[in-house]
């Protein structure tokens, strides 16, 4: 599965996409592979009891997975999954 980041995690996971081959087809099990491959993502997307920080985003084929099923939310291969970090400006 092909991961879009955004913003700071655009450094931390060394480009633009990455190649994710997570081990199970939830939006948790992506997760959890990509912070497997680069640990400072921990810090940028959970909290300490491993939910999303507050303002991290995440999108499956342009639906916020809270509008969804949120971690659970079970994802393909073919999908679309962006991730977004707190971000400000204006």
């Amino acid at each position: 599965m092909i991961v879009k980041v955004f913003a700071n995690l655009r450094e931390i996971c060394g480009g633009v996409t990455v190649k994710v081959l997570p081990d199970g087809d939830r939006v948790m099990d992506v997760l959890d592979k990509m912070v497997e491959m680069f640990p400072d993502l921990r810090d940028e997307v959970f909290t300490p009891e491993k939910e999303l920080l507050p303002f991290v985003h995440v999108y499956v084929n342009g639906r916020n997975i809270i509008h969804l099923d949120d971690l659970q939310t079970r994802v393909a291969e073919e999908d679309q999954f962006a991730l977004f970090p707190p971000v400000a400006g204006g």
